[in-house]
């Protein structure tokens, strides 16, 4: 079918400065105007925002941690709406499904869960796949895995780092690496508490850096082209701006992405000794190009804390509302499951100021991504309301009226006159993501891109214009009207796919018989596990 999106104000900064143009769409691809052929079905979005689908780089919805909050949280977490039967998990009532509905209903069309274990890569991936309308991709979690810190310890070349890396990528279907709190939970194992960028882990003798490093130029070699993505040490302790200013500074000129900044934004000026030195961070990532970063804003209300960072979420604890958690110290990462609640006290108003201050004090938006680290900062529903934050000052000063005030002096924020255009919007929530993450088919609405399209009615009301979006396109498929998912349609999920050295593949068997008594074969899952296409692409979804 030939598709036209007619008179609307196309936002579209990989393509040129925005304007009033049509968009055409031919058999789910973005298309030049036909020179002869009248479109068979014509939408009028005169009036209207047209931009391409949204894309979050950072966003927890799949896999063993996220799966551990909804046990630990049944009150919270509920089987939102019905799902056809026949989807991988519909006995359990996960609320996996309503993800793909919320994220559509805003003009996301493709989301990153950042943090998958490779021994649960199955768990995650079938998680993912009861996720309708938008695709998914995933970052395999490394660096606290007795097989990469045995490697490192003793200096096994670059060529095998680099094969077991790329094995990893393969065999759990990943877009990317992440590394999170580089040897910290190999340390918590040993009774290491804290750790920071420079120190060792026991019995390995390598240092955080060391492993960051390997990891880092490992990525490079191999053309994965999502930079290493890396949460740092020290995740929300007052001083730790200077342990994320170390990692900044290690990037040495190579790409380099740090995830949620906003949590490693803390001083420790003032009584409480905890102040913000967000616009100390945003000068280093101003300074050095190859660096990006997310912001992990935070927004008040309840939530959880889910991470695969043991310690961080050891210390946590204490501060867990309601008051209990999990802590899982397992191999490689573990992690901790803590609800937290943030209110507008000295504390939560202090870490709502960072956020917003390295988003608006960063001056390249290609190089500073749109997140809540969701759910560990904010859930993703919350996403309009932070829109509006960034694009007007006065929604931001209407705020703040309301905060902690002491805290607010020792932020930067009250002078920050900045306001983001639609435009910077664009570029951080679709041109942006799609170039850090290699997707050169969206982001855009270009010739040749995937018709991932999303039309929003402009209004004074940013929060109300970005939470139900006019009309969504997936693949060129409608899949909502006027913030109401209609019905739905199976996404991908997008991998690499590096072909595995066989020497590798021999040694991780033997590693695997000789570590667990197991075959490799635990761990590692055919294409026929998962489905690729469903059956049922036409059921209906309420929103």
């Amino acid at each position: 079918m030939l598709i036209r999106l007619a008179g609307g104000d196309v936002v579209d900064p990989v393509n040129g400065p925005a304007g009033r143009r049509d968009v055409w769409i031919k058999d789910g691809v973005i298309v030049e105007r036909p020179a002869s052929k009248r479109a068979e079905r014509t939408y009028d979005v005169s009036g209207c925002i047209v931009m391409a689908g949204a894309i979050d780089i950072h966003s927890h919805i799949g896999g063993g941690n996220v799966n551990t909050a909804r046990l630990l949280l049944p009150e919270q977490h509920a089987a939102h709406l019905r799902r056809p039967a026949h989807t991988p998990l519909s006995n359990a009532g996960w609320s996996t499904f309503n993800t793909g509905c919320l994220y559509a209903k805003m003009g996301f069309t493709t989301v990153v869960e950042p943090a998958m274990s490779p021994s649960s890569a199955l768990h995650t991936h079938m998680e993912l796949a009861d996720i309708p309308i938008i695709d998914k991709a995933t970052l395999a979690i490394l660096g606290n895995d007795d097989f990469l810190l045995s490697m490192i310890r003793d200096n096994a070349s670059t060529a095998m780092i680099d094969d077991y890396v790329a094995w990893t990528v393969s065999t759990s279907r990943a877009l990317g690496v992440k590394v999170i709190n580089a040897g910290a939970a190999a340390a918590f194992k040993e009774n290491v508490r804290r750790f920071s960028f420079d120190d060792v882990v026991p019995s390995y003798g390598v240092s955080s850096r060391r492993i960051v490093e390997t990891l880092q130029a490992s990525v490079g070699r191999l053309g994965v082209p999502h930079p290493l993505h890396v949460h740092a040490n020290n995740l929300g302790i007052a001083g730790n701006a200077t342990t994320a200013a170390e990692t900044i500074r290690a990037a040495d000129g190579r790409p380099l992405h740090l995830a949620h900044l906003q949590f490693y934004g803390y001083g420790t000026e003032g009584k409480r000794g905890f102040s913000s030195e967000a616009a100390r961070l945003a000068e280093l990532v101003n300074e050095n190009a190859d660096v990006t970063i997310d912001v992990g804003q935070v927004m008040f209300g309840q939530t959880v804390t889910i991470s695969s960072d043991v310690t961080r979420q050891y210390s946590g604890m204490r501060t867990a509302n309601p008051k209990k958690s999990i802590l899982i110290d397992g191999d490689g990462n573990g992690g901790g499951i803590v609800p937290y609640r943030y209110r507008p006290d000295y504390y939560g108003s202090l870490q709502w100021a960072v956020g917003l201050e390295l988003f608006l004090l960063i001056n390249d938006p290609w190089r500073v991504f749109f997140t809540t680290d969701h759910p560990n900062g904010a859930p993703f529903t919350a996403y309009p309301d932070l829109f509006e934050l960034l694009m007007r000052r006065d929604a931001r000063e209407a705020k703040m009226a309301e905060l902690d005030k002491s805290a607010l002096e020792l932020t930067t924020l009250a002078s920050i006159s900045r306001e983001y255009t639609l435009d910077e919007i664009a570029v951080m929530t679709r041109g942006a993501p799609a170039k850090l993450l290699g997707l050169d088919d969206r982001g855009h609405l270009g010739p040749g891109a995937i018709a991932d399209i999303a039309v929003y009615r402009k209004g004074q009301d940013v929060s109300k214009m970005f939470a139900d979006a006019a009309l969504v396109f997936k693949n060129g498929d409608l899949v909502v009207e006027d913030g109401v998912v209609t019905h739905y349609r199976w996404g991908k999920t997008l991998r690499l796919n590096p072909p595995p050295d066989k020497g590798i593949v021999r040694r991780m068997q033997a590693y695997h018989e000789d570590r667990y008594g197991l075959s490799l074969d635990w761990f590692t899952f055919p294409e026929t596990a998962i489905a690729r296409e469903n059956p049922f692409a036409e059921v209906a979804c309420r929103s």
